[in-house]
């Protein structure tokens, strides 16, 4: 009963850490009682399921103001996602003073950064690779693709169109960052990345369990 659980639901998929081990599964078919048995459970939820918030086990992460020496851009604190909070937990940890890009390529693209003095200056967000296209979930996709040629069908057509404007925002954006802080480490996560780290044009670092592991920073500060 005593073993911590670290959990993170998010829009698409939900992960926990149990005892050293990493499971995860689709959030629509997550419930509580699927995880071990626990006392202490520390969890980042962004979904819409909801838990028990007077359950004495579960512990809520919630943004703050401050974490060590990283400061929250956000007048509301709180208003930040939990999920984006604890990310940059991670990636302020792994970085050890240096300035940071942090990017979750999740049903949604966020973007945040923060420069080596451990400030944050804010972020992006919009629609993952997967929600643009269930704008039109008519439209096939093709398995086969370049995004440095145009489409000749539909088909190819939108398949390179939408990732191509996934790819090239978030490059873009990066390439802009940069300017601000040239040295900055770049970090990603998310169940989106392996359908775009091929055209990624830039260095960085995939942490598949970043969320997970900003987690366990957050539990560890908070006593």
């Amino acid at each position: 009963m005593h073993s911590r659980i670290l959990l993170d639901i998010g829009n698409t998929r939900t992960k926990w850490k149990f005892e050293g081990k990493f499971f995860e599964l689709n959030t629509e078919n997550f419930k509580l009682e699927k995880l071990p048995k626990s006392s202490n459970i520390w969890v980042s939820n962004v979904s819409n399921k909801a838990l028990d918030v007077n359950n004495k086990f579960i512990h809520f992460v919630e943004s703050q103001e401050k974490y060590k020496s990283l400061i929250n851009a956000y007048d509301n604190p709180q208003s930040l996602g939990p999920d984006r909070w604890v990310g940059m937990i991670a990636s302020y940890e792994f970085s050890q003073g240096k300035s940071f890009i942090m990017i979750d390529i999740g049903s949604a693209i966020t973007i945040d950064i923060v420069n080596q003095s451990g400030i944050h200056q804010g972020g992006l967000i919009f629609p993952g690779l997967k929600k643009i296209r269930e704008c039109f979930n008519n439209f096939p996709i093709s398995s086969n693709i370049n995004i440095d040629k145009i489409g000749q069908s539909t088909e190819a057509a939108w398949t390179i169109g939408t990732l191509s404007l996934i790819v090239n925002t978030i490059n873009l954006k990066v390439r802009e960052l940069n300017t601000n802080c040239p040295h900055a480490l770049i970090f990603l996560t998310g169940g989106g990345y392996p359908e775009i780290q091929d055209f990624l044009k830039f260095d960085h670092s995939y942490h598949k369990n970043l969320v997970l592991d900003g987690i366990e920073f957050f539990a560890n500060n908070m006593g």
